[in-house]
C-alpha cells in the first residue's frame, strides 16, 4: 500500500465508519480498539505510550494500564475485560517479557479470545522468548503461557532496535498496520452483516 493511501486511512476509516470515534471524555468507558501488551519496565516510557498517544490522536481507542485505569480500579478485571472486547492486540515484546506473569497472561488470554496480533519485537529476537517454569506458576498457566508465546513468535511482526531505530519510524509502522488491521476487521463484520441480511421479494 503506497505511503499516501496509509496517510488518508485513519480519516477515510473513521468517517466511513463513525461509531468507533471515541470521545475523550470516554476513553475510560468505551471498550477498546486496540489493547497494547507490553512489559512496563522495558518499554512504558518509550515505544509504549508513544504508540498510545498516536493512536489515540488518530481518533481510535488504545488501551494502556496506566492510561485507563483509575485508583480503585480491580486490576485482572478491568485488562481482561479490555482484552476480551478489544479488536486488536499489539503485543510489544522486550528482553524482560518474559519475567512477568502479567504479560503473559495478557498474552495468552489475547490468543484464546482469538483476536487479532500485532508483534513487535523491541531489543530482542522471537528465537530469545522463552518462559521459565520457576516453581511458582501453576503449570496450567505454564502450558498457557508457552503455547501463546510460540503463537505469538511466529506471527509476522516488527522489529526494533532501540540502540539504531526511529521511535517515530516503529510507531507509524505500528498505527499503519493497525489501522489496515482494524478497516480489514471492519469490512468482514459488514460483509458478514450482508450475508444475514435475508433478501425480500417481491
Amino acid at each position: 500500500m503506497h505511503r499516501s493511501s496509509i496517510v488518508n486511512f485513519p480519516r477515510q476509516f473513521l468517517r466511513q465508519y463513525p461509531s468507533i470515534q471515541p470521545a475523550v471524555t470516554s476513553r475510560i468507558a468505551k471498550p477498546c480498539d486496540v489493547f497494547i501488551n507490553h512489559r512496563g519496565i522495558d518499554t512504558k516510557r518509550t515505544v509504549v505510550t508513544l504508540l498510545y498517544d498516536h493512536l489515540f490522536r488518530l481518533n481510535l481507542h488504545p488501551f494502556l494500564d496506566n492510561k485507563n485505569m483509575k485508583p480503585g480500579d480491580k486490576l485482572f478485571d478491568n485488562i481482561n475485560s479490555a482484552i476480551r472486547k478489544c479488536k486488536v492486540g499489539v503485543t510489544v515484546f522486550s528482553p524482560r517479557y518474559c519475567e512477568s506473569y502479567f504479560c503473559l497472561h495478557e498474552l495468552a488470554l489475547i490468543m484464546e479470545s482469538k483476536k487479532k496480533v500485532i508483534p513487535i519485537f523491541c531489543d530482542i529476537k522471537p528465537s530469545q522468548l522463552r518462559v521459565v517454569n520457576d516453581g511458582k506458576c501453576p503449570v496450567e498457566d505454564i502450558r498457557r503461557f508457552r503455547w501463546a508465546l510460540e503463537e505469538a513468535k511466529y506471527t509476522v511482526g516488527l522489529t526494533f532496535d532501540s540502540l539504531k531505530g526511529n521511535w517515530s519510524e516503529v510507531v507509524t509502522s505500528a498505527s499503519d498496520i493497525v489501522i489496515e488491521t482494524l478497516v480489514e476487521l471492519e469490512s468482514e463484520k459488514q460483509m458478514q452483516r450482508h450475508k444475514s441480511t435475508p433478501i425480500l421479494r417481491s
